[in-house]
């Protein structure tokens, strides 16, 4: 039997370790996600990773989310539990507990999780940012989540971003569209694929997200929802769409756009990344889902909303060339050749003046803490030598110039350049001429 203590632990099927530059650069997109929602009125929710199966259950019985990539288990006292597969449900299910007033506006952000095929930019456990508005039945709502959904993607710098947009129409209008589909399709079954067949048995509009080529003749032929949508819907659409003319957001009504949960009814979106494989380039989507408060045991409730993919968007980030990492420099890096005391010390003092500084911890030589100060990105080593001491006073060594970050002269040992470049003054003046520079 191997010895336990040789065994060499890697990361899950499908999940992932997220380091340093990636983590702060997720960090800053959430972080100028939260900002521009939070402009617009948007208060956070933090749903639970766990819920009671039943929560995810109203997503569709006969969605692939549920029937075949949810994680649920048995919990210790007997009842069916999930970890969450989307953001939504659990929304919903706050919202019918806490009963907040209306309008609720609120935005989220954090991992999901879906036992799916591992692909680029998506992973089981998947981050995501998004939006809820319950209560308002204003077409004008879905033009406010959807626009909000755009101008992120425009402060990332991304250009190459389509937005599709349809309806599902009322209730009955999807449930008869779904069944006018269903008939067409079983008349065609035998040219559908293996996998569109089986998934016709589960949801007929499913098929028609289908990618695959032997589908498309048979999905091109497919009866349109605008046959059977409602005067209210058609309505309610056609001011969807004319919010968006009126405020400059280029779209393409998608008669094909389903999305893959139940729960939607009337205006449907989707956001695709051109810069990716045509395969996979959904880079976020949402819409209504009027009824989903309901079933979970709430009062007749009107929601709208979006999640947007993390992974996704950053990719699409890459193949533009936009949103780089974030360059992050330390002000200070302490090298002390004296034992370590003033490096303690004047680092905590730097950061209590609202600065950054790092030291190295343990002996190390000159030649290694200023290699370790250089790698660290600081601008300017603090050198406390024994001179240093004794005089109370420090070297300050510019590493990095202050305009565009580039190694300075005196850098790694060298003593040319300019004036500033090292200088050693009084330690009580550090702080000052630390603030000067930055």
């Amino acid at each position: 039997m191997a010895d336990p203590k040789s065994q060499k632990f890697q990361t899950l099927t499908g999940m992932r370790d997220m380091l340093w530059p990636d983590s702060a650069r997720r960090r800053l997109l959430v972080d100028g996600f939260v900002g521009l929602v939070g402009n617009a009125g948007y208060k956070e929710v933090v749903p639970p990773l766990l819920e009671n199966l039943g929560v995810f259950r109203r997503i569709g019985e006969a969605t692939d989310v549920v029937t075949k990539e949810m994680y649920d288990f048995e919990d210790k006292d007997g009842s069916r539990i999930a970890l969450r597969p989307e953001m939504t449900a659990g929304v919903a299910r706050a919202f019918v507990q806490h009963k907040p007033a209306l309008p609720w506006k609120v935005f989220y952000t954090g991992s999901n999780f879906r036992h799916e095929r591992p692909q680029k930019g998506r992973y089981r456990a998947f981050d995501q940012v998004g939006v809820e508005v319950l209560g308002p039945d204003d077409p004008d709502v879905d033009v406010e989540v959807i626009v909000l959904a755009w101008r992120f993607f425009e402060a990332l710098g991304l250009e190459q971003v389509r937005l599709l947009v349809n309806t599902l129409g009322e209730h009955a209008d999807r449930s008869a569209y779904s069944e006018g589909v269903r008939l067409y399709l079983e008349s065609r079954r035998s040219e559908l694929s293996g996998q569109a067949q089986e998934t016709l048995q589960r949801n007929p509009l499913r098929v028609l997200d289908s990618k695959r080529r032997e589908d498309k003749a048979v999905i091109g032929e497919a009866p349109r929802i605008s046959k059977y949508l409602s005067e209210a819907a058609a309505e309610h659409f056609g001011r969807v769409c004319s919010g968006l003319d009126a405020l400059d957001v280029p779209y393409t009504v998608d008669d094909r756009l389903v999305r893959g949960l139940d729960y939607y009814r009337r205006t449907t979106f989707e956001f695709a990344a051109d810069a990716l494989d045509a395969a996979q380039n959904a880079i976020g989507g949402g819409g209504r889902y009027d009824g989903l408060v309901e079933d979970l045991g709430g009062p007749a409730t009107d929601g709208v909303g979006f999640a947007l993919g993390v992974d996704r968007i950053l990719l699409a980030c890459d193949a533009e060339e936009v949103f780089a990492p974030p360059v992050t420099r330390l002000d200070a890096y302490l090298v002390d050749l004296t034992g370590g005391e003033s490096a303690r010390d004047l680092t905590h003092e730097i950061r209590g003046a609202g600065m950054s500084a790092d030291r190295r911890f343990g002996a190390g030589s000159m030649k290694a803490q200023m290699k370790a100060a250089d790698r660290s990105g600081a601008r300017f080593a603090v050198i406390i030598g024994s001179d240093e001491l004794v005089a109370d006073e420090v070297t300050v060594r510019m590493l990095r110039r202050p305009d565009d970050g580039s190694h300075s002269d005196a850098a790694n040992g060298g003593q040319g350049g300019p004036t500033d470049a090292q200088q050693r003054i009084p330690r009580r003046e550090l702080i000052e001429f630390l603030r000067s520079r930055k």
